[in-house]
Formats: C-alpha cells, structure tokens, sequence
C-alpha cells in the first residue's frame, strides 16, 4: 500500500497542481454549509471537503460519527495518534483515483462532498493555552538592532533557551474575522506621560502554530526525543501586535495588551504525516545548547510563506513579503522541551506559535515593523499609497505551502480584516 503523502498518489477528484490540498495533505478542520448548519469535521481535498461524519454513518471510518459531529477537533485528537492515522489513511484510500467505494457511489458522493466556496469554516480547536514564541534569528537580531545596540542586538538568553511568553488563548480567532483595532496605554516620544488612544502601530507578525495532540501530565516534562509525538500538525497563524502599545509596557515582564487583543489563524490544521517529506536540517545552533534542548535528525520544515496587504479602496492584495519557515533557530520540538522541562502540563488543544518568521534579506521580513524599519521606510504600494504600519481597512493575508514534485502540501490562507477602534 502506497504511503498517505506518496507523490505518486491521485485522486478522482481533479486537483490543481497550484491547489495546497492534493491527496498527499489531507488536513483537517471544522465546517458548516447551508444545508447543515451545525459545525463538524470535514478533511479539505481540491477545492471540496469531505464530510467525516457522513463516511463514519456509512461504516467507512474506524471512528464513531459521533467523534466527527464536534464542533472542534479535540475530541478526535484525543483518541491517540493511531487514530488520526488511521483516520487519514482511511480517506486517502477513499479518495485514490482507482478505488470505486466513493467514486462511484452517487449517492454517498453527494452527501459526503461539499464545495469549500459553500462552506463556512470555523475555528478548529478549543484552545486551553496559548504560547508564543520568539524563535527566528534574524527577526530577534532585527529588533534587537532597532531598539538597542546592533553590535550586541540578541540579548546574551536568546542563543541559550527558547525565548517564549503566555499568550491569551480566549482571542485567538479563525481566519477571516475582522479585527477592531485595539485601543490602550502609548507614550509619544517627546511625552512625559502616557496618553490613552487607538493604536498606531499595528503590525501583523507572520508565523506558523503547532498544536498539542497529546498532553503531558503536571511535573513530567516532554523530552526532546519524544517532543515530535506530542504535535497533532501545524497552522498558519498573525500574532498582531499593536508596536506602540508593547513599546510603553513590556518592560519589565513583557507584552499585555499589546498582543492580546488577537491572534489569527488558518481554518486547516496539516498532519505532521503530510509534512513529513518537507523535512529539512535546521540551522546550525552555537552554543550548543544544554543536554535537553539537544535534538537530532531534521527537525526544520521547508514551508515557503508569503504576506499580502490589500488597501480598504485597492482592487487587489499586493505580496509584501517572501521567507520561508527553514530559517527558524529553534525548533518545534525544542520549543516543546523548554516549555514543559519545568513541569508545565500541556492540553490537548494547546496552540504553540512559532515567533516571527523573517529571512535573511529585507523582502523576507515577517512584520511590518521590519520591513519599514519601524516607520522609517514606507513601503510604496501598487495603487500609490504607502504604509508603515497597518491602516484602517487594510486586510492582511499569510498563505504557506511545501513544494512536491507537481503537487503542493498547503496551509490555505489566514486572513483579517482592521476596522476602526470602538469610539
């Protein structure tokens, strides 16, 4: 039997080599149309989803309709690794371009197969926790550069841990979902004191997420060699953050307000099973870090990523950014061993971002606050406008894909919308 991510495999439904969901993805999610409106767990395939529930009610699925009938992935999840393999593999079969089962059952076809421009897709997990990171090297040395000293940009912690902070797990929202701008705290650069007032500074911060399928109990970390079996699959995620208020209150114990009013991401969480072919070498780490944080193997993922700003008034979404998830420092699986080496419990659900994503060159910066050098440089967009930060109107896209041979392994879009702050 051919493997779920073989390039060889076809599906009988037609899929566009430029489609981020061939056969060889299969992610999941949760959806609802106008014909079911109650949310439950579809796989995206082409431009259709696979409605889970409909094939368990036909017997085709080890797992009960039920478990499919949820208006989040947790309880799925929570039935083990087997499962969500055996899950996939048993779609794959379903969907292989010579097997007749669903091809050529009319009837199940056309209960099972929805189109994804008729659906509604929702936030795919309850979410108990959110952690973000601070991963990716050359943002850290970035801001370090802007707001300190370039000679000395990373802080002498960051080649040591894996610098991470809580965030707020209650306002992480599905792609789509307009976004108020955020209202708080600034201190204007000649002030004496702070004034209150909307943001004017709000940035998008390009990032991916990787969920906890398995938790781990309180008091027992997760070691580095078992990290991987702890991650469900991963998400596109914009970690917003509104710079001027983070300027005025992060020191001395971080970002509040200033990243806690949203954080976006993708309708479609992709299997580590799908992403497995992409694996790459991560960067070379020096200092070689303490006896926990150690990994082996190929631990990076070739995720090439891409930002897209559309003025309120523009009648297209220009690209504003090009990097690629390879370049982070710190790994998933270190970011997990850090996490919990304390005795952290994780939850089935948990959301783990992985920090701004930025290369090495100025086209590859994964926010705004480095692509205009906080404001200095103002990118000059295609309907004449400019931009430093985010305006009112501006609607900002991530997508992210894994590049085959005549196929992509795609995380779709993450998307959102700014409206004006509440008066």
């Amino acid at each position: 039997m051919m493997q779920t991510n073989d390039p060889a495999l076809k599906s009988f439904i037609p899929v566009a080599p430029e489609s981020h969901f061939p056969i060889q993805n299969l992610p999941f999610g949760i959806f609802s149309n106008a014909a079911n409106p109650a949310p439950r767990v579809g796989v995206a395939i082409g431009d259709q989803i696979v409605d889970l529930a409909v094939l368990a009610e036909a017997g085709l699925l080890s797992a009960g309709a039920d478990v499919f009938r949820q208006a989040a992935l947790n309880p799925f999840i929570a039935l083990g690794r087997a499962s969500w393999r055996s899950t996939r593999a048993a779609v794959s079969e379903l969907l292989r371009e010579d097997n007749p089962q669903l091809r050529d059952n009319q009837a199940l076809r056309a209960k099972a197969l929805v189109a994804q421009e008729q659906a509604t897709m929702h936030l795919p997990l309850e979410i108990p926790g959110y952690t973000d990171f601070y991963s990716s090297k050359e943002h850290a040395t970035n801001v370090g550069s802007m707001f300190r000293d370039p000679a000395n940009a990373l802080l002498p912690n960051w080649l040591h841990i894996p610098i991470g902070y809580n965030g707020r797990a209650s306002s992480v929202v599905v792609s789509g979902t307009p976004l108020q701008r955020p209202m708080g705290q600034l201190k204007l650069p000649d002030a004496d004191a702070p004034i209150f007032g909307a943001c004017r500074k709000l940035d998008f911060e390009l990032e991916t997420g990787f969920i906890i399928g398995q938790p781990n109990a309180l008091g027992e970390p997760i070691d580095i060699a078992d990290a991987e079996q702890h991650i469900f699959g991963m998400v596109l995620l914009n970690d917003w953050s509104a710079r001027d208020l983070q300027q005025w209150e992060y020191v001395p114990l971080g970002p509040f307000n200033s990243k806690s009013f949203a954080t976006s991401i993708s309708p479609w969480v992709v299997t580590m099973d799908a992403l497995e072919p992409f694996r790459v070498a991560s960067p070379a780490q020096q200092p070689e870090p303490l006896p926990y944080l150690r990994q082996s193997g190929k631990n990076g993922y070739d995720i090439a990523l891409e930002v897209s700003l559309k003025p309120g008034a523009a009648a297209a979404a220009q690209t504003i950014c090009r990097t690629n998830f390879k370049a982070m420092y710190w790994t998933m699986v270190q970011q997990l061993a850090h996490h919990t080496v304390s005795g952290c419990n994780t939850r089935i659900g948990d959301l783990m971002g992985s920090g701004t994503i930025s290369g090495s060159t100025p086209e590859s910066f994964g926010s705004l606050l480095e692509l205009t050098w906080n404001g200095k440089n103002p990118l000059a967009l295609a309907d004449g406008s400019q931009r430093s930060f985010i305006q009112d109107g501006d609607e900002v896209g991530m997508t992210g894909w894994c590049q085959g041979d005549g196929y992509r392994v795609g995380f779709g879009t993450v998307s959102g919308k700014i409206l004006p702050a509440r008066a």
